[in-house]
């Protein structure tokens, strides 16, 4: 700061002053303070001098922190640019299902319906109270039997509690494997009745008997107890079977992993419109169920009596122009062609079991499973399947 702009002058000082030294006097010249210029810039002073501070863009200057974030930058956008579109590829894979033409080669019709079928006897797999009859004793109980246009599977409603013997260990019912074993097809289902009612666990549905689960389960109609929620589909496997993957489906899925393993053997399930099974089904003379199974996935569809597609009932069946399926199980995240073989259609009407035994309780319906069906012949009364007929079609 200099005095040049200030109204205020330096004072004089004394032109000298003495000190005393231990060797002598010392003069000292003393005089009024040096004039400094605001305008005058002092010279540097060798190495102390500052050198101006390098640009932010320059790598040179950065700090620990900085290199840092630039790094953490430089992550998230190749994540963003290599990572999201691969996951955004994986999460919209899709199986062609382009169309194939089939051919028809299998029936089940007509009175002869049931002589394509093997009478399921023994102790029941999946734990049920009933008793499965063989061929004879289902005819002379009237549980199976077939027409020109029909064929009913039923359960037993003449044993009661007073007859000998009872129902206390069980009750008489019917389950039949096709001696034929298939590896793919279109199979088309005229269904025209689906039993219902407290301890029912009825089935359509496709199996090995003998290699199961490492063969597979398709269950294309399913229901427990006073089946009021509608139609259910699943698939049961060994590992290394999901469908957390991208499906078309009309139905709502249930769970997602069909490893027999998991969740108690639940499978991966979809559920269809309550209108799909049980009495509302039965008052709409039912209809059909359409399954094609095929080295790109499994798929569903089911149609009202008033819907079902020209090309089936010409038996010139076409998938590709029914639109979406009720069901779709696509083989993304699961080799359908290994996990599903030599598969049997079965027919059955189990009686409280792992399933219908297990949610009873929670279905509205009185007692206990096993004592009501025991004692109540007559509540079986609706506990019953009629068929029109089967066909089976292989790609040609």
């Amino acid at each position: 700061m200099g005095w040049e702009n200030s109204n205020i002058q330096p004072k004089p000082g004394p032109s000298f002053f003495q000190v005393r030294d231990t060797d002598g006097p010392v003069e000292m010249v003393s005089g009024p303070p040096p004039y400094y210029s605001a305008n005058q810039q002092l010279p540097a002073r060798g190495n102390m001098a500052y050198a101006q501070a390098e640009p932010w863009w320059n790598p040179r200057s950065w700090r620990k922190r900085t290199w840092a974030i630039v790094a953490a930058a430089v992550a998230v956008i190749i994540i963003i640019v290599v990572v999201v579109p691969v996951e955004v590829v994986k999460a919209n894979r899709y199986p062609d299902y382009s169309k194939l033409n089939y051919s028809l080669s299998d029936q089940y019709n007509g009175t002869t319906f049931f002589d394509k079928f093997d009478y399921f006897t023994g102790y029941d797999p999946a734990e049920g109270f009933v008793h499965y009859v063989p061929k004879e004793q289902a005819t002379s109980l009237n549980l199976t039997y077939a027409s020109a246009d029909s064929a009913v599977l039923k359960v037993d409603t003449s044993v009661g509690p007073e007859s000998n013997p009872d129902a206390s260990t069980g009750r008489f019912s019917v389950r039949v494997t096709s001696k034929t074993q298939y590896d793919s097809g279109l199979f088309i289902f005229d269904v025209k009745h689906t039993p219902f009612g407290c301890g029912t666990w009825p089935a359509l549905w496709l199996v090995d008997p003998n290699n199961w689960p490492d063969n597979g389960e398709i269950d294309v109609m399913e229901a427990v107890n006073k089946a009021a929620d509608g139609n259910q589909m699943t698939l049961h496997t060994t590992d290394d079977c999901e469908m957390k993957v991208k499906r078309k489906m009309t139905g709502s899925s249930l769970t997602t992993n069909c490893y027999n393993a998991t969740d108690d053997n639940a499978g991966c399930g979809v559920k269809s419109a309550v209108d799909t099974y049980g009495s509302t089904y039965n008052d709409a003379q039912g209809g059909i169920m359409a399954m094609e199974w095929r080295d790109e996935g499994i798929r569903v569809w089911q149609f009202g009596r008033d819907g079902i597609p020209t090309d089936i009932t010409a038996k010139n069946p076409d998938p590709s122009s029914w639109g979406t399926a009720s069901a779709d199980f696509p083989n993304t995240d699961c080799d359908i062609s290994s996990h599903f073989k030599n598969q049997s259609i079965i027919i059955n009407i189990d009686l409280c079991g792992q399933y219908a035994g297990g949610v009873y309780a929670q279905s509205g319906c009185p007692s206990n499973c096993s004592d009501y069906v025991a004692n109540n012949p007559t509540a079986f009364t609706d506990a019953f399947w009629e068929f029109g007929a089967f066909d089976v079609y292989k790609a040609s």
